[in-house]
Order: C-alpha cells, then sequence, then structure tokens
C-alpha cells in the first residue's frame, strides 16, 4: 500500500513516472468486506485491508435494513483524475460513499440503455509483459464467450448520445454519498486523489425486476462490435 500511495502521488499529469500506466487500486471482490463476514459458519472473511475494517463499517445499516440483507461485497477505491470508469450497469444495489476527492457520475436509468448501442465485442486480458514489464492486451481463447458492452465510449462527449437521451450528471464530494439502484448506467470520473468505498446490495433478480430489466436491454444479442446501426446505413 505504501509503494502504491508512493506512486499515485508522484504520477506527472502525463504519466510520465508511470510509463503511461494509471494506477488505480480496485479489485471488486469485496477487498474490505464480503458477505462471509456476515456468515455464521465460521468461514473466515479475510481481507487484504484488514487494518483498515476499524475505521470502515461493514454495511449501511439503513440500506440493510431498508433491503432486509446485508451487502455481498464492500470495495475501496482509490485513484486520482486519470483513472476512469466506463459506462456499464450493475446487478447490485449500489451506496457509494467518497471519502476524500470528488466523483463526477454521468447516470443514464435502465429505459435509456438504447441509447448506449449495446454490441458484442471479444474478450481479452491485460498481461505484464515478462520481456518489457508494460501491461499487454491478450485475446482470450476463440471459444471464450462474446462480451456484451456499450460500444458508447465516452457518453460525455458531443454527440455520443442521441438528442431523446436523458442523462443526470451528479458531482459526490468528500463526505457524501450516493445511492444508485441496480441497472442503472454510470460513467465516472474523478477529480485529485480520491479514496471511496462502495456497499453492493444483491439486487431482486426474480420476477418482474429480472422480466424488466432483460426486456429493456432486449430480447435478442446484439450485433457484433464492428456492425453498423440500421440508422447509420440509411444515412
Amino acid at each position: 500500500m505504501e509503494s502504491f500511495l508512493e506512486t499515485l502521488s508522484s504520477d506527472g499529469s502525463d504519466g510520465e513516472h508511470s510509463g503511461g500506466e494509471v494506477h488505480y487500486l480496485q479489485s471488486q471482490n469485496g477487498n474490505l468486506f464480503t458477505n462471509r463476514y456476515f456468515d455464521l459458519s465460521g468461514e473466515e472473511d479475510l481481507s487484504e485491508f484488514e487494518p483498515l475494517r476499524d475505521h470502515i463499517p461493514s454495511e449501511v445499516l439503513w440500506c440493510s435494513d431498508a433491503l432486509d440483507k446485508v451487502p455481498d461485497a464492500v470495495n475501496l477505491w482509490i485513484g486520482d483524475e486519470k483513472s476512469v470508469t466506463s459506462i456499464h450497469s450493475d446487478p447490485y444495489e449500489n451506496v457509494y460513499t467518497v471519502i476524500r476527492g470528488s466523483k463526477h457520475f454521468t447516470l443514464l436509468p435502465p429505459t435509456e440503455g438504447w441509447c448506449l448501442k449495446e454490441r458484442r465485442y471479444p474478450h481479452a486480458t491485460y498481461v505484464r509483459s515478462a520481456a518489457t514489464s508494460q501491461l499487454e492486451l491478450v485475446p482470450s481463447p476463440a471459444d471464450t464467450p462474446l462480451v456484451r458492452w456499450s460500444s458508447v465510449t465516452d457518453p460525455t462527449a458531443p454527440g455520443a448520445l442521441p438528442s431523446g437521451a436523458h442523462s443526470i450528471h451528479v458531482t459526490v464530494r468528500a463526505g457524501e454519498t450516493l445511492y444508485l439502484p441496480a441497472g442503472w448506467w454510470h460513467y465516472v470520473r474523478q477529480q485529485g486523489f480520491t479514496v471511496a468505498v462502495n456497499y453492493w446490495y444483491d439486487m431482486e433478480g426474480r420476477g418482474m425486476s429480472w422480466v424488466w430489466l432483460n426486456f429493456l436491454r432486449g430480447t435478442e444479442e446484439p450485433p457484433l462490435g464492428n456492425a453498423i446501426d440500421e440508422a447509420e446505413e440509411k444515412a
């Protein structure tokens, strides 16, 4: 952690100290707490950030009471303005608290997912080269399922979204919390040295909520990533 914080603090705005790499602490696996922490079976919930547990609550009480469940994962996020979270949606109720710095969220409700023109893309993984120590994008085996993803990379760019889109822009500052409902699309930038914690509560992925969210994403698989929209073909 000390080495990471020193690297993050010394990185210039042009990335000259990091070889162009963006340093960001996140693992999205409950690196602070998982639901095993609340499990009475005795299975130990280990955390790589164990010393921080004395300072960070394991749940958001009002949310646990409202949803009648404990969080599936509690995550720590640390980075700076060079880190950008691409637009996506999660099957979790998300309670996001900023501890330091500020986060700029661009939000779209599930009803406007069509604006993002989802496509299917080949899967790949970043691997650090033994020869150069640089990160390289290595394609996964050919039989790996394609990944469904937005073809809009930056929804804040001029003309990126159609005129009918109703995006919401929210800035969450230190000491503030954002509740992000399951299924909402979000694109996130940050300002300055930023520390945040979020709580993921599993959504009720059954019944009408499941039917509704799947209906909004379409009943058919989206086209491949190099496909051209029908509207664009006619233009």
